[in-house]
């Protein structure tokens, strides 16, 4: 098991903003920053690796939203279609 499999993102940030926080507060022995330095560093590993996940999805439901709109509905009114319209003159709104 990874550690991304045991801990949240959420929980890998939060417990690497600490890290971060006893480092800088100093006080410590040379073996204690050494040892979170390198819990800092599997933190950050962690974090590296939930982002590169998420966007690993974004892109693949992107490229399937794409794929979808290509085919047929020409890019607009499709099921990946995100734009709102009110009405006929929703197209000329200045935003």
């Amino acid at each position: 098991m990874t550690d991304r499999e045991s801990i949240s993102y959420e929980q890998a940030r939060d417990e690497l903003a600490a890290v971060v926080r006893r480092l800088e507060a100093g006080g410590l022995t040379l073996e204690q920053s050494l040892d979170l330095w390198e819990r800092g560093e599997k933190l950050a590993a962690v974090c590296a690796e939930w982002l590169d996940g998420a966007r690993a999805r974004l892109t693949t439901a992107m490229a399937a939203r794409d794929a979808t709109d290509a085919g047929g509905t020409g890019g607009r009114g499709g099921r990946g279609d995100t734009a709102k319209t009110d009405g006929p003159d929703a197209a000329d709104a200045p935003f």
